[in-house]
């Protein structure tokens, strides 16, 4: 079943008295999920993801904007007759009645051609049971569960009605960081074997890009970028969401165009074609990834050596730059490398493709390649903040360059 956003708003009233402004929690939201797919509603809290998925279960009524579920308008039924299944944070298990008795509760209430026999309803409950692997603690409470068990009842419940859409708010935050793993892929198992569409929302990053077909970042109301996650995480299309992915987060420096080059600080430290040969220089933010520092002894970029940390798989380098923004750089490199941890300085060269550039007051990307030494379009350097078209992967959007406070819109092909 496929799930269509028109223009979803939602507004709730201010708290100040005396002003009484209208808080957007969700601002404008256009998407399209496709049938079938595992969709991840990622952002900040307070960004609206919740928000999001109690306005498509039916908890909570837009301000304004539709609601389809393939061609059906659901905007205005309410919950129970949309066919959905939603999984809660705190799983919301009865406590008094058997895994048994929980995921059978939403057959109980079925009325009319629906009603099901008692014999009907324990088969149903075997079944959903053996999808999520927990058929042997039927006859336990809630009490007597594990975290992870109680999170397995709680989807076998969404999914003993074999809804149309499942919805899943946050369902791993109450979890251990192995259990957390452990039940992410459990989720993306029973996805792909029930083909339902899927709506996940958390605000961890890596559970989003580990599970996802598609990703929608959020920030404010606003939907800032639609991809899939690789692809968000390789092609970031402002500042906000290029912070928001990675671990560690991405390296960000105050640094400036000028004559074909990147400068950080006093060092050149990469060739920017497309930047004119002309005196001005532009400001901008240069943000690293931490794997795209290369560590070279005549590398252009120089650090203070603050620590260096062997992981095993790879070495965490951190240093200091006068220039970074948070005053620590973490540099990812690997393990055929050799740290002098006794030197006080480090030098790097950058990976081209690990590094991107944003307008140091719109904090939207710049690309290399749409670089130039001549204003245009009332942007210094003539670098226009839209990012437009098809992005590459199926997933179409447009992520508007103007004011933060502009919807991006897209659809997952």
């Amino acid at each position: 079943m496929k799930v269509i956003l028109q223009n979803l708003t939602k507004k709730f009233p201010g708290r100040d008295r005396k002003r009484r402004e209208e808080v957007i929690a969700v601002n404008d939201f256009n998407f399209e999920i496709p049938d079938g797919k595992l969709i991840g509603l990622l952002g900040p809290s307070g960004c609206g993801k919740s928000t999001t998925l109690h306005l498509i279960s039916g908890l909570q009524k837009p301000t304004g904007g539709r609601i389809f579920f393939g061609e059906d308008d659901v905007t205005d039924l309410p919950p129970e007759n949309r066919g959905i299944g939603l999984v809660f944070q705190n799983y919301a298990l009865y406590p008094h009645l058997t895994v048994r008795q929980n995921i059978i509760f939403p057959l109980e209430n079925l009325k009319g051609k629906e009603r099901l026999s008692r014999d009907e309803m324990l088969e149903k409950a075997l079944e959903a049971a053996r999808l999520v692997q927990i058929e042997e603690l039927m006859d336990r409470r809630p009490g007597e569960l594990s975290g992870g068990q109680q999170q397995r009842v709680a989807i076998a419940r969404a999914l003993v009605k074999r809804p149309k859409v499942l919805l899943l708010d946050e369902p791993l935050s109450n979890l251990d960081a192995r259990l957390r793993l452990q039940t992410r892929e459990e989720i993306r198992r029973i996805q792909r074997e029930t083909k339902i569409t899927t709506i996940f929302v958390t605000h961890d990053q890596e559970e989003a890009m580990s599970i996802s077909d598609g990703i929608v970042v959020m920030k404010d109301g606003v939907v800032q970028q639609i991809g899939r996650p690789q692809e968000v995480y390789d092609d970031p299309v402002n500042l906000f969401v290029a912070r928001f992915l990675g671990t560690p987060p991405i390296n960000v420096f105050y640094g400036r165009l000028q004559e074909n080059r990147l400068y950080i600080g006093e060092d050149a430290v990469m060739e920017i074609p497309g930047n004119g040969p002309g005196p001005d220089s532009r400001e901008v933010y240069a943000a690293i990834r931490p794997e795209g520092f290369l560590l070279r002894e005549d590398g252009p970029l120089c650090c203070r050596l603050e620590g260096v940390e062997v992981m095993g798989r790879d070495i965490s380098v951190i240093s200091g730059n006068n220039a970074c923004c948070s005053g620590t750089i973490r540099s990812i490199i690997g393990t055929e490398n050799r740290v002098n941890t006794g030197a006080e300085s480090v030098r790097f060269a950058l990976m081209p493709g690990k590094v991107f550039l944003f307008d140091r007051e719109t904090e939207e990307r710049i690309r290399f390649g749409e670089v130039s030494g001549a204003a245009s379009g009332g942007v210094p350097g003539g670098i226009s903040g839209a990012v437009s078209g098809k992005i590459p992967g199926g997933i179409s959007g447009a992520v508007s360059g103007g004011s933060s406070g502009e919807a991006a819109r897209g659809s997952l092909d």
